[in-house]
């Protein structure tokens, strides 16, 4: 199991994560744009562009984060630009965590496989926490 911090940003991703690259050094694990995804993605021209992921080791843990789209609602703003990705080996294990941490908050985006090839959903909780749920390599 693994816990790692998630940043969004509005269009200042590429230039936030060249930034903490340069303060922690290392290099990026992973960086691709929505432009990578696919088309029913239903990604706005004018975002394609945007850094849909990028995750950079620091020490024994990743520093995540993306751009936000405006067809996935709206932009971001600091105190709200954060979540926590959860991630676990085991689907049965996502689902009940994902569960706990939904009962009382909101659910975003259901439990369910995704194009990039885990079993992912992501909800906020009682206390407006946002939380990415993620089991990859999975255990049914």
């Amino acid at each position: 199991m693994v816990l790692n911090p998630y940043l969004t940003f509005n269009n200042e991703c590429r230039e936030a994560f060249e930034f903490y690259r340069s303060v922690f050094g290392g290099e990026f694990m992973n960086i691709s744009t929505f432009r990578e995804a696919p088309e029913d993605l239903g990604v706005d021209e004018e975002d394609l562009d945007r850094i849909m992921h990028v995750s950079l080791p620091i020490g024994s843990n990743v520093l995540m984060g993306s751009d936000t789209c405006s067809s996935f609602g709206p932009p971001r703003v600091p105190g709200n630009n954060f979540s926590l990705c959860f991630e676990t080996g085991d689907r049965s294990h996502a689902d009940e965590i994902f569960a706990k941490l939904s009962n009382g908050g909101k659910v975003i985006m259901p439990m369910g496989d995704v194009f990039w090839g885990s079993y992912y959903g992501k909800c906020t909780d009682k206390f407006g926490i946002t939380w990415d749920i993620m089991a990859c390599h999975t255990q049914e």
